[in-house]
């Protein structure tokens, strides 16, 4: 696990931009965190740097964006609206079980058993006037990316 103190949108940005700098291939994200904890800030972050030349939406309301990014095909995905998982079925969501695709999903609880599984898990929370971020390893996609993030990022 490693975790990081984000004393402002602008550090939760550059560790998205670092986690960008990471990511070689498809990955599964699941965010968690309480509402404005930062997880579409980060979404929205990683996207941009991985080379969405669009806005980045917030799928609140849409409950599902896609993206191109770069060489990526990538998912955003907010949950919180979704009482039941069986809710997800007519959205088609058949495409996120790409391995070659990158999916990043708040309220990843609220879709339990209709999600592809997480390679990492991103805990934000609020923590003062900032936030902190931790991440959690799920398989050897995961380790991989925070092992590419190297010792260079700040904790």
């Amino acid at each position: 696990m490693s975790d990081w103190t984000l004393p402002d949108e602008t550090a939760t940005a550059a560790l998205a931009q670092r986690f960008a700098a990471a990511i070689d291939g498809g990955l599964v994200i699941y965010l968690h965190g309480d509402l404005g904890a930062g997880k579409t800030s980060f979404a929205r972050a990683l996207l941009t740097t991985l080379g969405v030349g669009e806005r980045v939406k917030s799928p609140t309301y849409s409950l599902v964006e896609s993206y191109r990014a770069g060489p990526l095909t990538a998912w955003h995905l907010d949950l919180y609206r979704i009482a039941d998982p069986g809710e997800l079925e007519w959205l088609g969501l058949d495409a996120l079980g790409d391995p070659s695709a990158l999916v990043l999903v708040e309220w990843p609880e609220r879709g339990a058993g209709a999600l592809p599984a997480a390679d990492l898990v991103l805990h934000l929370e609020h923590a003062g006037l900032g936030r902190r971020a931790r991440a959690e390893v799920r398989n050897a996609r995961g380790e991989a990316v925070l092992a590419r993030l190297g010792a260079g990022l700040s904790h």
